[in-house]
């Protein structure tokens, strides 16, 4: 007997959004008028996007260091702007999203600084009306995905349990921590990938 689902968790970045991190990295050299091999260092190689990510530094610091790096002010709008252009909504997953019964309740959590909770909110218009505050950037958290410590955290800032929530995730490396959290979980990469988890679980 399938477990009765009170709550679908969903990671963005593979899942919800196409990202491609070279688009992301093109736009901020442009507008800044700096190497993209500068920006990647200063974002990737340094660390520096990790340790937002896991909430080790907050955002204005986040943003002030990035700046330093590249001799150049980065405010959050631009960044905002760099993340978009680097990302595009999958059609197909959030058709099948919209789709489903109100009473089954919508969660985002993803390996992000809080500064993403922005871009969803434009890039995801439609979907963020079911989301109703449930959208958590793992550096809100304090930790990254897959440590299972970051599901449970997850879960009670959502006044949820891991029984009755399903999580998906493009990476198979994440749905194993969920899974040794305790939550439901599986791999999903499109709407198909979706529609078929659904089905399993009699949601869709």
């Amino acid at each position: 007997m399938k477990p009765q689902i009170e709550l679908l968790l969903l990671d963005v970045d593979g899942v919800l959004l196409h990202y491609q991190r070279t688009r992301r990295v093109l736009h901020l050299a442009c507008a800044l008028q700096v190497p993209t091999e500068q920006v990647h260092q200063a974002l990737y190689e340094s660390g520096l996007e990790a340790d937002y990510d896991a909430g080790i530094i907050d955002t204005p610091g986040y943003l002030k260091q990035l700046g330093d790096d590249l001799d150049a002010q980065v405010d959050p709008a631009l960044w905002v702007a760099a993340r978009m252009a680097a990302s595009r909504a999958q059609a197909s997953v959030i058709q099948r999203l919209l789709a489903l019964p109100a009473t089954l309740r919508l969660g985002l959590l993803t390996n992000n600084g809080p500064l993403m909770a922005e871009v969803i909110e434009q890039l995801l218009p439609d979907l963020h009306g079911r989301l109703q505050g449930r959208v958590l950037c793992s550096g809100m958290l304090g930790g990254r995905k897959p440590a299972p410590a970051v599901f449970l955290q997850a879960l009670q800032h959502l006044q949820a349990t891991p029984q009755r929530t399903l999580f998906v995730d493009d990476l198979f490396t994440n749905v194993r921590g969920a899974r040794q959290a305790g939550l439901h979980a599986e791999t999903v990469r499109d709407g198909r990938g979706l529609g078929r988890v659904l089905k399993r679980y009699r949601l869709g």
